[in-house]
């Protein structure tokens, strides 16, 4: 069992940045493809990255690559989502979600957080 919890949302002005954090407790967080994906108001949720177990790949949605950077922290059972040049249309719950393959499919992620919301105003 892997428990998973997302802060770092909040409400930020087009153009600005926020870093959001996912901190893992449980079973062993390194052998684990973490993910974010994220789900607006009305909409599926969606894929916006993940990285594998090792940090060697690293995998992103079109429309957040080049403005968004996932990392990890082994030492710290943290990942990190670092977003840039924030869009309103990147307004959204965002969840971290952690799983034993590296998938954009989130059918594919047994473990998720409660989620923490990001703004952004135009």
């Amino acid at each position: 069992q892997v428990q998973l919890v997302e802060s770092g949302g909040g409400l930020v002005q087009a153009g600005g940045s926020l870093r959001l954090s996912c901190a893992a407790s449980g079973r062993t967080f390194s052998a684990y493809t973490m993910a974010w994906f994220r789900q607006a108001p009305g909409k599926e949720r969606e894929f916006v990255a993940a990285i594998n177990w090792s940090g060697a790949n690293r995998y992103y949605a079109g429309s957040v690559k080049g403005r968004f950077t996932i990392s990890r922290d082994d030492a710290k059972n943290t990942v990190y989502l670092q977003m840039n040049s924030l869009k309103p249309e990147d307004t959204a719950v965002y969840y971290c979600a952690a799983d034993s393959t590296y998938s954009s499919n989130r059918n594919n992620y047994d473990y998720w957080g409660q989620g923490t919301q990001v703004t952004v105003s135009s």
